[in-house]
């Protein structure tokens, strides 16, 4: 018995077939185009994410001894996605989260923004949802005719793709992902109408919330592959993390080291506010409708810096190649690079803010250069670190937790243990544990924490306060608020 995760991420899309025990039986993955019109705009289009879903089931099926039981969904968060309702066609790009073009009209809406944190937990910043609708609302009046006539669907990736999975019978979200919009209320559990009125964005062109695990539809065998099965569990990408690392008690922490960081800390049944720069999000809701809660430090470039490196710079051929590179130096050499690509997430917060790097001497060389960018990726975790909740073990996941230096320097800053699974894509793990919650697979997380395996403990060493002051430094000169 198994059961189909779908991870449908910010460069492509992963499947997974997982067993009983947890285990991962087949995998398939799909890269999907990007798309950069203009300074600081992110673009995907939906069909091609659709397609990328595709393809990555088709091959990890391929292998399959028997049709999976259920499917789970996790997704890239925030992203902004249109479709028309009969024909299930996206009549543009989607917005991706990482899109810096309502820096205007988050400073518009500045004099609200105690308000808007009240009730969402968020603040507000270009990354949410809701700016994305209020700027097509805006500059293509054509289109949002159509979403204010009840014809083009409003979603973000998760309902977009269950849309498509369905045959358009289904238009519905759940609360991790609902948490992200800045339209849905903390306390309330559903679509707040003052933050709707707010940022013009009609409610009935919302998707209908339900718990993270339950039936959410059944796939149509001829939109998706030939199956007939239940879509049984969804949840956004960071929180389907926390629940792939089995953090199922308040104080547990995780780290997800993708294209961007994310930090989660289990906060349990009560929505814990943070003055700090965190963000309060909903972690899960069980089908009983009890909700736990997480706080969040959100790093917009991390795994992203390291492609930088590859494709802008051409100083790595492979990503894994940087452990190597950066291996050859003890140091840094004093080079200090801010990787604020898209500006600064968690804890500073400037969409303004650009990349900066300081320090080169005639002796930098590539390998300096290498080596700043992981010290940079585990400084930002640190950062965040810093004004979150003691933590005393940090779970790892993620494409670049595979990387032992980057894991070692993050022990050192943080003067934690840092353990890293056996599993290391944890974000569509957590969609499977739900999905086989849902249908009964699992009969509860108890169950689900024992197939949690350790594949190394990186213990902490000497911490080198005065490279991460010197980072502290360079992030001041990087910010526009300095």
């Amino acid at each position: 018995m198994s059961v189909l995760a779908i991870d449908a991420g910010t460069t492509g899309v992963t499947a997974l077939l997982v067993n009983e025990e947890g285990a991962v039986v087949s995998r398939g993955y799909e890269e999907f185009a990007q798309h950069f019109p203009r300074p600081g705009w992110v673009e995907h289009a939906p069909e091609s994410i659709w397609q990328a879903t595709l393809a990555a089931c088709r091959t990890a099926l391929a292998s399959a001894a028997d049709v999976p039981v259920c499917v789970g969904i996790t997704n890239q968060r925030e992203t902004a996605v249109l479709w028309d309702r009969r024909t299930l066609a996206a009549p543009r790009r989607a917005i991706v989260w990482q899109d810096r073009r309502t820096a205007g009209i988050c400073e518009e809406l500045r004099p609200h923004e105690a308000r808007v944190s009240e009730l969402t937990g968020l603040r507000l910043d270009p990354y949410f949802t809701a700016t994305k609708f209020t700027w097509l609302a805006r500059h293509e009046p054509d289109l949002w005719s159509r979403v204010a006539a009840g014809e083009t669907a409003l979603g973000t990736v998760d309902s977009y793709l269950v849309a498509r999975m369905t045959a358009g019978a289904r238009h519905v979200t759940d609360p991790s992902n609902a948490s992200r919009t800045l339209l849905y209320g903390l306390r309330s559990g559903t679509w707040e109408p003052e933050l709707c009125e707010l940022f013009g964005v009609p409610r009935q062109a919302l998707p209908e919330i339900q718990p993270n695990y339950g039936l959410f539809g059944h796939t149509e065998p001829e939109a998706f592959l030939g199956l007939r099965v239940p879509i049984t569990g969804m949840a956004g990408d960071q929180q389907a993390a926390l629940f792939g690392q089995t953090c199922f008690q308040p104080g547990d922490v995780k780290c997800t080291y993708g294209t961007g960081s994310f930090i989660l800390v289990n906060t349990g049944s009560e929505p814990v506010r943070s003055d700090a720069g965190l963000l309060t999000t909903v972690a899960w809701q069980a089908p009983s409708g009890e909700l736990t809660y997480a706080l969040e430090g959100s790093i917009f470039v991390t795994g992203a810096a390291v492609q930088w490196l590859r494709d802008g710079l051409g100083l790595i051929g492979s990503a894994p190649e940087s452990q190597a590179v950066a291996g050859t130096v003890p140091d840094s050499g004093g080079v200090v690079f801010v990787p604020a690509l898209t500006g600064l997430g968690a804890p500073h917060w400037d969409p303004q803010a650009r990349g900066l790097i300081s320090g080169i001497t005639r002796g930098t060389t590539r390998a300096h250069l290498v080596r700043a960018t992981l010290e940079a990726i585990a400084f930002e975790v640190r950062d965040v670190a810093e004004v979150m909740p003691r933590i005393s073990v940090l779970k790892a996941d993620g494409g670049a937790s595979a990387n032992d230096l980057l894991m070692q320097i993050q022990a050192d800053q943080l003067g934690v243990a840092v353990e890293r699974p056996v599993v290391q894509e944890t974000t569509a793990l957590g969609a499977a544990f739900l999905a086989g919650l849902g249908h009964g697979v699992w009969a509860s997380t108890e169950q689900l924490r024992k197939t949690w395996q350790l594949d190394r403990r990186f213990e902490p060493g000497d911490r080198d306060d005065a490279a991460y002051e010197r980072w502290r430094h360079a992030v001041r000169l990087a910010s526009t608020h300095s």
